[in-house]
């Protein structure tokens, strides 16, 4: 895997980053589902094809590949409330993390996240951006072998990022 090669030269950094994340995954008590759906609307609006792919791929298996294209294109509507809430969280922590209001917070609150889990998944999408930035910044391009098994609905809803490795 291409991010393996990017990583292999500090995996203490890899796996401290991956620590932390379980542990906001925990905090947070997300679900598989909810885990894909911020992943993918994160790494929709980082541009970010690579997670955007292999997040796409595992929300296609938990929530079908219509809903996890939707996600990845910004559209929302196979999702129930907490979902949409996390997708547009996402999506506003990547685009203007100094742009959020109350009222995103309030959202969250709505769907059923008291400050405790907003916090955690604050950071859970926060250090996703950071595993996506360094991928990214060292040109960590999508692998052949990741895009070929995924729907393609997936595939088709990343029009964004480096292209897929050959």
């Amino acid at each position: 895997m291409e991010s393996s090669r990017v990583w292999a030269h500090q995996p203490a950094l890899h796996d401290g980053l991956f620590a932390l994340l379980q542990q906001t995954v925990a905090a947070a008590g997300l679900t598989s589902r909810q885990r894909g759906v911020l992943v993918a609307a994160c790494a929709a609006a980082r541009g970010d094809a690579y997670c955007a792919l292999a997040w796409g791929g595992r929300l296609a298996q938990a929530a079908g590949a219509d809903v996890a294209a939707g996600v990845l294109r910004g559209e929302d509507d196979g999702l129930d409330d907490a979902e949409r809430a996390l997708a547009r969280w996402a999506r506003c922590v990547v685009g203007d993390p100094n742009g959020t209001t109350a009222a995103d917070v309030a959202d969250l609150r709505a769907a059923g996240f008291d400050d405790g889990r907003i916090v955690a998944l604050t950071a859970f999408v926060a250090l996703r951006l950071a595993f996506s930035s360094v991928n990214d910044a060292l040109g960590a391009a999508p692998d052949r072998q990741l895009a070929e098994g995924l729907p393609p609905q997936v595939v088709d809803a990343v029009r964004f990022g480096r292209p897929v490795g050959g």
